[in-house]
């Protein structure tokens, strides 16, 4: 009994001391009785399912996940079907949580060569195949690092000059796989010029064991040449073996960039050292570090003057703007900036601010001066010519509405006034003395204002013989009047002009605010009417303009408006006048304006043509009559075969018009009215001292078959004298000469004279105003070759010209 119960005790601690291994090596066994199909599950095994919080049954499938469970089928199909008792493995996943087992089992098979039962093991391996799986994945990461940086990893054994190295590295080296590594291998790829000191370096690393690195040459078997940084340094195995191990990383590329910027870097310094624009690179603190020689000369220093200068510093003090802090973007442009150079002298530039960041994290800024002096200036004159007369140097119409604009819009607006100041009989000095003269006149004029005026007080010139004084405060130069009477005096001179004294007066319109709500346009119309009512009331007269002449100008920028939309819509008309020639038979037809007004009837034009001299629409009045008088004259019929020219008056449509030649030409073209049925009509005073390019303009016309013709002739200066330098066919004897060569002698000797030279330079003559039969027959008797006026017909409508030219030749009175 004793040895009994000895062995059950023994047997009890080995079986205790078995379920303690199995625990510690987290294995199960069970066994599977084929016949009663009973499965019986170790102690351990039934642990493990517990901690998967399950109950396993006699299935032998039970816990396993179902992707796994086909594969377990076909495990125990073979053992079915086994005829030797071979162990067989397969690894499976539980059913619940993330655990992995290795399965192991053998069948039992019966001397009959049946299957009695199976024995298997169930091995929790979860935390050794995660550990698996982490040290694939560090491996993978290891390799991608290396193929990254092109680096490899190798071991030398000094003792025997074995070598490993890494797949990357024999990558890298470009030797094959099957090629035994040996220090004399590595060392034949080293290039020949670097393979002396690199074997003196290895070996002293064998001997003294310290650290070393270094930077050489490989050429590769493929006879490319890379470049290659080592590390080695000396360990010892498990036996105490000295062993060099180290990497080699392939620096080619590194190096080619490297290169490449270094030349794109000294390209920079070269560019920037000799480019035209001034260049400085400033620190944090705003100073000048360095600066190309473009910079220094802009400044007018040394750069060892310049070295350590704020940007303050260079600022010139009229210049408030903020320092480079505030360029917080990585580029930035500042439009102007003002430096100073050591002798005061300004210097304006336009920057270009780079900001950028060096090796050390500091910040700095590039910049670039670009000298804008020069521009500055040229800015500077093109505005001063865009708001100043070229002839005078007075601020021009744009200045003058510009300062109203900014004085009426200020506190003192109540103190704003205007005058508008046009010269009595100016028209007499341009035609009598020439627009030499003219021009000579104002500008003596102009300086006399500028050096007569009150302080606050600004002379300008708005077109022509018209001058514009703006006074910023009224009542500090003694009120309206007295400044009046001072800008009267001024214009009231004698001034020397090409040899002769020429005595000059001006009339004057004065306007102020008046507490109405006026703007600067306002006030110059305000004070243009005033002007014009000061002239009807004599020359060098002083008017101010009341609140009936405010309404009365209201009222004309009213009709204005009306024109402009007449214009547009074609809302006027033309009329005709026939001109005869001595038998009645209709040559010409002169074409003349009128507005049917929608609430003042038929206007007769002057009292609509002052209104569009004022609001300078007479270029516009003039387009249109010459379009529509050609699109009716190609209507009218051509009696006894002779087809009627039409006469077309142009006044703001004039031949110094840059435009003239193609506006007229178009309108023909379009109108289909062949070109020698087309008379332009102009005023002398058009036609004189015309530049030889304008001439030549109208000669173009004129040897396509237009012509030209005087109207009024007679009315301007020395028109005797100057007859002969008049580019125009046709000369028109103005009205008030016609009207008396009945009885007026010097009337006659003039109309006379007018046709003996017109006939004498090949000009035909034209008589204006012919009412009675006794001017037509005196006329006639002096060799008039046609006449136009009430004798032979009104300005008719087109229907009722029509009906005249149907009619045939005119009738001509008998004389007395």
């Amino acid at each position: 009994m004793t040895e009994s119960k000895r062995a059950a005790t023994e047997l009890a601690q080995e079986r205790a001391r078995l379920l303690e291994a199995q625990r510690i090596a987290r294995i199960g066994s069970w066994a599977y009785e084929t016949g009663t199909r009973a499965v019986h599950r170790s102690e351990v095994l039934m642990e493990m399912y517990a901690e998967l919080g399950m109950t396993p049954d006699d299935d032998l499938l039970s816990g396993v996940h179902p992707d796994d469970r086909e594969a377990v089928k076909e495990i125990r199909h073979q053992l079915l079907h086994t005829a030797d008792d071979a162990p067989i493995e397969i690894e499976v996943r539980s059913e619940i949580g993330d655990r992995v087992y290795i399965c192991r089992v053998r069948a039992e098979i019966s001397p009959s060569g049946r299957v009695d039962r199976y024995h298997g093991t169930i091995q929790d391996v979860t935390e050794a195949r995660a550990l698996e799986r982490q040290m694939r994945e560090d491996r993978r990461r290891l390799a991608d690092a290396q193929q990254a940086a092109r680096l490899g990893m190798w071991e030398w054994n000094p003792a025997t000059g074995d070598v490993v190295w890494s797949d990357m590295l024999r990558e890298l080296y470009g030797i094959p796989a099957d090629v035994l590594g040996s220090y004399q291998t590595y060392l034949d790829l080293v290039h020949p010029e670097d393979r002396g000191w690199v074997d003196d370096l290895w070996r002293q690393l064998a001997v003294d064991e310290v650290a070393v690195q270094c930077e050489h040459r490989v050429v590769r078997r493929d006879g490319s040449t890379r470049i290659f940084r080592c590390h080695g340094m000396i360990v010892r195995d498990a036996h105490g073996k000295q062993l060099a191990v180290g990497t080699a990383q392939d620096l080619t590329e590194q190096r080619a960039a490297e290169a490449r910027m270094k030349r794109s870097s000294q390209r920079f310094t070269d560019l920037v050292s000799v480019t035209p624009v001034g260049i400085g690179l400033f620190d944090e603190g705003e100073r000048l570090v360095d600066a190309n020689d473009a910079l220094c000369d802009l400044l007018g220093m040394e750069l060892e003057q310049l070295r350590g200068m704020t940007a303050e510093q260079l600022t010139h003090p009229e210049d408030t703007s903020p320092g480079l802090q505030w360029a917080a973007e990585r580029t930035q442009k500042i439009p102007q900036r003002i430096l100073v150079r050591p002798d005061g002298e300004k210097v304006y530039c336009e920057l270009h601010i780079a900001l950028s960041v060096q090796d050390d994290g500091r910040r700095f800024w590039l910049i670039v001066f670009l000298d804008i002096t020069e521009r500055r200036r040229t800015a500077e004159a093109l505005r001063h010519q865009a708001t100043h007369d070229e002839l005078t140097g007075l601020p021009n119409r744009a200045l003058v509405k510009e300062m109203l604009g900014k004085l009426l819009d200020g506190p003192g607006r109540s103190k704003v006034a205007v005058f508008f100041c046009d010269i009595d009989n100016f028209k007499r000095v341009n035609d009598s003395l020439g627009h030499d003269a003219g021009d000579e006149l104002l500008v003596a004029l102009a300086r006399r204002l500028e050096g007569g005026l009150p302080d606050g007080c600004t002379a300008a010139r708005l077109s022509g013989d018209e001058y514009v004084i703006i006074c910023e405060d009224i009542d500090s130069v003694g009120g309206v009047d007295a400044l009046a009477t001072r800008v009267a005096s001024l214009l009231r001179t004698a001034v020397p002009v090409h040899g002769q004294l020429v005595r000059v007066s001006a009339s004057i319109g004065a306007a102020v605010p008046n507490g109405s709500r006026a703007n600067g346009a306002d006030l110059l119309r305000f004070a243009d009417a005033a002007m014009f009512e000061a002239k009807r009331n004599g020359a060098g007269r002083v008017s101010l303009a009341s609140a009936a002449l405010i309404a009365s100008a209201d009222r004309q920028v009213h009709l204005e408006g009306q024109l402009r939309d007449a214009l547009q819509h074609d809302g006027l008309a033309l009329h005709f006048q026939p001109v005869v020639g001595v038998d009645g038979a209709v040559l010409t037809a002169e074409a003349l304006v009128r507005w049917p007004h929608p609430d003042r009837g038929l206007l007769p034009p002057d009292v609509f043509l002052p209104v569009a001299e004022q609001g300078d629409l007479m270029r516009e009045l003039d387009r249109w009559v010459l379009r529509t008088a050609l699109k009716e004259a190609a209507t009218w019929p051509a009696p006894d075969g002779r087809p009627v020219s039409v006469a077309i008056n142009l006044a703001g449509l004039v031949p110094g018009d840059p435009e003239f030649v193609d506006i007229v030409s178009t309108a023909i073209m379009e109108s289909g009215v062949p070109w020698e049925r087309v008379v332009l009509e102009l005023v002398e005073t058009a036609f004189v001292d015309l530049p030889s390019r304008v001439r030549q303009s109208m000669d173009e016309l004129v040897k396509r078959g237009v012509q030209f013709a005087v109207d009024d002739f007679g009315t301007g200066y020395s028109s005797l004298a100057r007859l002969k330098d008049l580019p125009a066919q046709i000369i028109k004897v103005d009205r008030r000469f016609v009207s008396g060569v009945g009885n007026d002698s010097s009337d006659f000797a003039v109309a006379r004279a007018v046709v003996d030279m017109a006939r004498a330079m090949g000009r035909k003559c034209v008589a204006e105003g012919v009412e009675t039969a006794t001017q037509f027959h005196v006329l006639r008797g002096v060799g008039v070759d046609a006449y136009q006026g009430w004798l032979f017909s009104r300005p008719v409508p087109p229907k009722e010209f029509r009906a005249v030219l149907a009619l045939g030749p005119l009738h001509i009175p008998r004389a007395g």
